[in-house]
């Protein structure tokens, strides 16, 4: 454990209330924080299960999850649940007070219920006076919800909801696209400002962020995270046309809003097509990027991008976080990005520029035809990292020798082990993985003293790219094999055996299911597996029959699977009503062989512990102040093995009361730590893991600290219920 003294330097003036927890992440600042005190280090050893309540929707495959934070407004607690139904419980019991099925709305659901792509992070809440209203998206539909009942407000959109393909100022057909919302946006006065998740693939829908009338629904604004000609910033992109044939640049995992400027701060992801960039020229501006866009209007203030020309998956994967240091004796606001690649940029909230040195250093150059990286990468001189991030022989897990060797051996077989080695079919690293660092649960900051918690996974992937063609030659069913190629390879990797369970075989498909059961699979998704609706006619064909091992069904085709035929879901362009807009310049020639965690014969991180961790950053001086393993595997400490953490998913939560609360972690428990030291002070067992962040709230003069415990992470079992604690 690294412990050291923590100053208390930030000024004690918070804009936001911090007593309830009204919004994502607790307040719109997105800062994880609660003013709570009832609860603290003195007492914490003292919780017990106050009450606790499960929808009974979980998957019995252990493939759903339930990745919300939940919000208490006026002693109820909104939430949602694995199925994306949205619940209203009472706060102080957890007895239901009404459940909302988006099922029984929706005509797709209603012929096939795992129709959505089944992630929610939680909601939003607006009011004025009695008009009190719950947003929340379910698969590319936000919907508005009468918060005293439960019923759709009929004004508001097209019956209640509206629909997030829709208004993207795009030139192609996205009814087939990929566009759904998982994390919850802002709302600014009356405007609400929502992200999307979109495909990572070269044809992902566009990223663009939306502010609608959040009485109406009606689109107010919309900002072009890819810029249209006569937009700030266009000319950065070598290829004039390229707004018309990429996407992504999204915002996915939230955002943070500063209610006294009016400044909303929206962090993005990278472009379509993760690894390879030869069709995307350039520092590809506005992905991976934080933007401050006027929240009224949507207009441009400044960005940051925070890695040019991605090719590493590295998307900010969290919103940010506001608050006040103290810095060389002068009290600046900033803003606050932590990354998957465990860095904290610290920006001046007004000007977007570095609190702390940030130098743009020079990194290798890609051996992949027709690629070209950016030369540099930002690298901040502080704050100083919270995670790893390169990995050498030294690393290597001694955990029996037998191991050390056969892991070493594996390790030798990857050519690139530096941070930012461009993807090769030579295979490189992405440390820490593709899942960070910092993920999607994102940080939480103490207002009062401007110290940052933030959880970290440090398991190494191995990224290999490969031919397209030779992919799909290679397998005697040329056609179908380069489809599945361009879609499917990255998740079920080059020979269909899967991933661990959260990507399952595909060999011996047609022994468990029909074609037909299959391709509904392929147009709708199921659960973690989002809609592939764009590939159609003979590439469907041909991907069905390779899949089901059924060559001779594989029809003769001309137009082969390509991100040119497939681009953002429209129609083949060899047909008379293809949408008239520009094409990937050329089909993408390579792919990468699937999510390759580094794991050991007995499923343990390849590298020597910690494996996850909790980490305190304290931003005025920039300095690391504790970290401490997160979680354990409980067979590893029997055999007298020092804690090791484990990969984990959520964020924590710090509060007055000198607490820091995670669940997060693969031993299925919810954790209290000393915010000041980092010792555990207190942990409970939950049904399943908490991939999830946690919110407290004080309600009858009773602190709550409550948790979603959905699992169906990482080999977990997946569950269904809320855990609220409390002092007796």
């Amino acid at each position: 454990m690294i412990l050291l003294c923590i100053g208390c330097n930030a000024p004690d003036t918070p804009v936001e209330d911090y007593s309830g927890w009204s919004a994502y992440a607790g307040t719109k600042d997105g800062n994880r924080y609660s003013s709570g005190e009832q609860v603290n280090a003195a007492n914490v050893a003292g919780l017990k299960l106050a009450w606790s309540w499960s929808s009974g929707d979980k998957d019995t495959g252990n493939r759903s999850q339930n990745q919300c934070n939940p919000v208490m407004i006026d002693g109820w607690l909104y939430g949602t649940t694995p199925k994306l139904k949205l619940f209203a419980l009472d706060a102080s019991t957890g007895k239901e007070q009404w459940l909302f099925d988006p099922a029984t709305e929706d005509s797709t659901a209603k012929k096939d219920p795992y129709a959505y792509f089944k992630v929610s992070r939680g909601v939003m809440y607006w009011a004025d006076g009695a008009d009190k209203r719950i947003f929340y998206s379910v698969g590319s539909k936000t919907w508005c919800i009468d918060a005293r009942n439960g019923h759709p407000v009929r004004s508001f959109g097209d019956n209640g909801a509206i629909d997030l393909k829709q208004g993207l100022d795009s030139e192609a057909d996205l009814s087939d696209a990929f566009i759904v919302g998982t994390t919850p946006g802002v709302i600014y006065k009356d405007v609400m400002i929502l992200g999307t998740r979109v495909g990572e693939s070269p044809d992902a829908a566009p990223g663009h962020i939306r502010g609608y009338d959040v009485r109406t629904g009606k689109r107010k604004w919309i900002f072009h995270t890819i810029p249209h000609p006569g937009e700030k910033n266009y000319g950065t992109w070598p290829d004039s046309n390229a707004w018309k044939y990429t996407g992504g640049a999204n915002s996915w995992a939230g955002m943070a809003l500063d209610q006294k400027r009016g400044i909303v701060y929206v962090p993005t992801g990278s472009i379509g097509g993760d690894f390879y960039g030869g069709f995307r020229k350039g520092q590809n501006l506005y992905s991976n990027s934080l933007l401050a866009l006027d929240a009224e209007t949507g207009k441009y203030i400044w960005h940051y991008q925070m890695v040019h020309h991605d090719l590493w998956d590295r998307d900010l994967a969290a919103n940010p976080n506001l608050l006040t240091i103290t810095h060389n004796g002068k009290q600046i606001d900033v803003v606050a990005q932590v990354t998957k690649h465990g860095y904290v940029f610290v920006l001046d909230r007004e000007t977007g520029n570095p609190v702390f040195p940030v130098e743009e250093k020079p990194f290798p150059v890609s051996d992949l035809a027709g690629e070209e990286t950016w030369p540099t990468q930002p690298i901040p001189s502080l704050p100083e990292p919270f995670a790893r991030n390169t990995i050498t022989a030294e690393d290597i897990t001694d955990r029996t020798p037998e191991v050390h060797t056969d892991m070493l051996g594996k390790f030798n077989r990857v050519k690139h082990n530096g941070m930012f080695a461009p993807p090769s079919k030579e295979s490189s690293w992405i440390f820490p993985g593709y899942d960070g660092g910092g993920e999607w649960g994102g940080a939480a900051v103490d207002p009062k003293t401007g110290i940052l918690y933030v959880n970290s996974s440090e398991m190494p992937w191995v990224l290999t790219m490969i031919d397209v063609k030779e992919a799909g030659s290679r397998s005697q069913k040329g056609l179908g094999a380069t489809v599945y190629t361009q879609y499917c390879i990255s998740c079920h990797g080059p020979d269909r055996e899967g991933n661990g369970s959260s990507y399952p075989s595909l060999v011996d498909l047609s022994k468990k299911f029909t074609a037909e059961q299959v391709a509904k699979v392929i147009e709708n998704g199921k659960n973690m597996m989002p809609s592939f609706k764009q590939i159609t006619g003979d590439n469907k064909r041909n991907l069905l029959a390779y899949l089901m091992d059924e060559p001779g069904k594989e029809p003769v085709s001309n137009s082969p699977a390509s991100a040119t035929a497939a681009q953002r879901g429209r129609k083949n362009p060899d047909s008379s009503d293809a949408a008239p807009v520009a094409a990937l310049p050329n089909a993408v020639p390579y792919a990468m062989t699937g999510y390759n965690r580094f794991v050991d014969r007995d499923g343990y991180p390849g590298i020597k512990p910690p494996w996850g961790t909790l980490n305190a950053i304290d931003l005025n001086t920039g300095k690391l102040l504790w970290k401490v393993p997160l979680g354990e595997y409980p067979e590893l400490t029997r055999l007298g093995i020092p804690l090791t953490g484990t990969e984990n998913y959520g964020g924590p939560l710090v509060t007055k009361g000198g607490l820091v609360f995670i669940a997060a972690s693969k031993d299925a428990k919810l954790h209290a730590f000393d915010k000041t030291t980092g010792k555990l002070l207190w942990q409970a067992p939950l049904p399943v893991p908490g991939y999830a962040t946690p919110a407290t709230y004080t309600l009858n003069g009773r602190q709550f600290i409550v948790i979603a415990c959905g699992g169906g992470k990482i080999g977990s079992r997946s569950g269904d219920t809320y855990m609220a604690f409390a002092l007796p």
